[in-house]
Parts: C-alpha cells; structure tokens; sequence
C-alpha cells in the first residue's frame, strides 16, 4: 500500500458469491471427469448429437487444440498465477456481473491447475482430462465452458466500460 492511499474494498457479498461460483465450476468439472475418466477409459465413445457432440477421453498435457505439449509445467505455473491475480483483483468486486467472470475464470483455472498438479503423471505435469468433443474440430471440459464464457463476458463487460470495482482513494488532503 502507499502512503496516503488505500485500496478500495469491494463488496464482501460479492466476493462470497464470485467464491461459491468458483466451487460449482470446480465440483462440475472434477464431477463430470470422474465420470468421463470411469465410463470412457476403455476407448469408448458416446454420441450426443451426432457429428456435432460426442463424449471420448483424452489426457491433454498441452493448452488448448493440445498446443504446446512439452511445456506441462509452465501450464501448471500459469494456472497458478491465474489464480492469484483473480483472488487479488477480486478484492475489488463492486459489480455482480464481474463476480461472474471472476467466479468461472477462477473456477476454470483452479480445476486445470488441480489436474496439473494431482494428475499422472507427477506433480506440475498432470495432463487435463478432456471428453468433450465438438464435432472433431476440439475436445473440452466442463472447465473449459467456463473459462470460455468467463472471457466473453470480460469482453463485453469491457467493451461496456463496466469497472470491475472502485478505483483506490486517494486520502491526501
């Protein structure tokens, strides 16, 4: 903090709420793993709606579309910091629809660092468990719906000029 300055409290409910978002997010995702890791690990594949959805497991150590699959750990470090800088910039919640974005991109990013970190095969070089296949065009997970709409929302909220809370007060006379 610098002299004569203090940051701007957010609202404490809306933190609270940003927070439950997250865990739903989380338990969604780890949830619908558990169940993709148990009922598709044999090779399986269950259609949806076919050529546009189907279920089948994949083990991503990359980023999205399986990008760069050499650099697990960095994933892992990025996915930590992520979440930091969304609980710190959280402590500014002023706004319900930023306690949205917050919630699913801090959601999203936990549950992708859990699967780095607690995930075959070691620790900081877990892979993602993805089953979520769009048409052949991606695999997913419910994690990833939820960073996904997160950045759009950020865009629009954005885009909208809308603050995610107050600016810091300056308390010089």
């Amino acid at each position: 903090m610098v002299a004569g300055r203090s940051q701007a409290k957010g609202q404490p409910r809306l933190y609270v709420w940003m927070i439950v978002l997250a865990a739903v997010v989380l338990l969604a995702d780890q949830i619908s793993k558990l169940w993709a890791v148990s009922t598709l690990s044999g090779g399986e594949r269950i259609t949806v709606l076919p050529r546009l959805l189907e279920f089948r497991l994949l083990y991503n150590p990359g980023a999205a579309f399986s990008f760069a699959t050499d650099a697990t750990p960095v994933f892992a470090v990025a996915a930590a910091v992520a979440v930091a800088a969304i609980l710190y910039a959280a402590r500014r919640l002023r706004s319900a629809a930023w306690a949205c974005v917050l919630g699913a991109l801090l959601g999203g990013a936990t549950t992708h660092l859990l699967d780095r970190l607690l995930r075959s095969p070691g620790f900081g070089r877990g892979h993602v468990v993805d089953f979520i296949d769009y048409g052949g065009l991606f695999v997913g997970n419910v994690a990833d719906i939820a960073l996904t709409a997160g950045c759009v929302l950020l865009a629009l909220l954005t885009l909208r000029g809308i603050p995610l809370g107050a600016e810091p007060v300056d308390e010089r006379p």
